[in-house]
């Protein structure tokens, strides 16, 4: 029989091909072991399905990053959320700039709260933030008061979409600043 690198990338092995070795006693017992550990393991760290708060709508941009998850934790949702991360965060849900967006977004919202059963949805946006500036214009973001009240009229928009399609759902909105504070917009 030829050598399996010989043949194509994609051929089958053989027993003499040497390409995998014979499982050992002790690969056997190390196998045995991880998932020994694994099935230790606290059931929501590995669960796919089960109870969470909510989850997090937030944008792309790196410098928001670590704001975001601190902010769940101090709301006491640590590790008790899924994170859905686009453009713009809530702005890419609902802007029509980002429509071909939009059906993703709502879509994971939909598997999120089948498998997660979560309670809530928490949307935050933040201080210059390019997706917003593309959406809403250059003006829109001009100023700080400016900015606020055109990120707010775009996350009552968010609030209104979800509460149409998931009325059960409560929506909690903000606008993050560039040291991880955030602003409640209601």
């Amino acid at each position: 029989m030829p050598s399996c690198t010989a043949v194509t990338p994609h051929a089958l092995h053989h027993a003499a091909c040497g390409c995998t070795k014979r499982l050992e006693r002790r690969g056997l017992l190390a196998g045995l072991g991880a998932l020994t550990a694994l099935a230790a393991l606290p059931r929501g760290a590995r669960a796919a399905s089960g109870n969470y708060e909510a989850m997090l709508v937030n944008c792309i941009d790196p410098r928001f990053t670590s704001g975001c998850y601190s902010y769940m934790g101090e709301k006491h949702m640590r590790d008790r959320y899924s994170q859905f991360v686009i453009a713009g965060g809530p702005i890419g849900a609902v802007h029509p700039r980002f429509a071909p967006w939009h059906q993703a977004f709502w879509d994971n919202l939909d598997i999120t709260v089948a498998l997660h059963n979560i309670q809530a949805v928490v949307a935050l946006s933040h201080r210059d933030c390019g997706a917003a500036k593309l959406a809403l214009g250059e003006a829109a973001v001009a100023t700080p008061a400016a900015e606020t009240a055109n990120h707010a009229e775009v996350l009552k928009a968010f609030r209104a979409e979800v509460a149409r399609r998931k009325p059960a759902l409560q929506v909690v909105t903000g606008i993050m600043a560039l040291d991880g504070s955030v602003e409640t917009v209601t």
